[in-house]
């Protein structure tokens, strides 16, 4: 049986498949296999099914291939996890401040990674500053995106902080959207139709009299269009505070 690798991934080996320095397999069946290939068609699982229905097993099913002969390309599901990260990066355009300021560029750059988790929701469990190595992909994006920031007078932590704090909204309100979607697929209900059939016995118990506040926002309709309606909102404010930051440096 096919050994299932999972967890902590040898850095060496890891990025060596990631950067593609390392040489192709010299040993096992000729099947016409590549990386990308495996890469591609695991990315088709997730994208599917989820990072829960991923395995080494599952990917050789949708190859049409035996499990074992998958080894000889990538060594495992931890290592296949960092490449298919950072492949799905790559459909992401980069930001440019040089031709539209840094506002508009981290703007494009939210704009793009919240599509991103949209086309991709198993992304937003792998995002964030956590153990993923750094591929090309993933490289050229912090690279293009701390370009934005570096002219602003900031130092080299604030450019830093302002890019996870504007990567950490986009993640959040992903999760949020993505979350409503899994529950939609899962129970067959989507958000606007639950809200519509839970509405008439919440207006029975949620009373103005007793939650008068939250009654107010509820009868203006805020809570009807859907978690995706604030996201503009939220990153204007974000990028509110970043300007006042970069306004502070100025006047100092």
């Amino acid at each position: 049986m096919a050994r299932e690798k999972s967890g902590r991934t040898d850095p060496a080996r890891t990025l060596a498949l990631l950067w593609r320095t390392g040489e192709g397999p010299s040993r096992g069946p000729r099947q016409g296999l590549t990386v990308d290939r495996i890469v591609r068609a695991a990315i088709e699982v997730a994208d599917a099914e989820g990072l829960g229905a991923l395995s080494m097993r599952a990917v050789a099913q949708r190859l049409g291939v035996g499990t074992m002969s998958l080894y000889t390309y990538v060594p495992g599901k931890a290592e296949l996890l960092h490449v298919m990260f950072d492949t799905v990066l790559g459909e992401a355009p980069l930001p440019d401040a040089a031709e539209i300021g840094w506002r508009a560029a981290l703007e494009q750059h939210a704009r793009a990674d919240r599509a991103l988790a949209m086309r991709h929701p198993w992304v937003v469990e792998l995002w964030g500053p956590g153990l993923l190595l750094m591929g090309p992909n993933l490289t050229t994006r912090a690279d293009a995106v701390l370009r934005t920031v570096a002219d602003l007078g900031l130092t080299e932590a604030e450019m830093t902080n302002v890019v996870q704090l504007v990567d950490a909204y986009v993640r959040g309100v992903g999760q949020v959207s993505i979350d409503i979607d899994r529950d939609a697929a899962s129970t067959g209900v989507g958000y606007e139709d639950w809200w519509a059939e839970s509405t008439p016995y919440l207006e029975q118990l949620i009373r103005p009299e007793r939650f008068p506040i939250l009654t107010r926002v509820w009868t203006s309709g805020a809570y009807e269009a859907g978690p995706d309606a604030g996201f503009e909102f939220g990153l204007r404010l974000v990028l509110d505070g970043v300007q006042t930051l970069i306004d502070s440096r100025r006047t100092t």
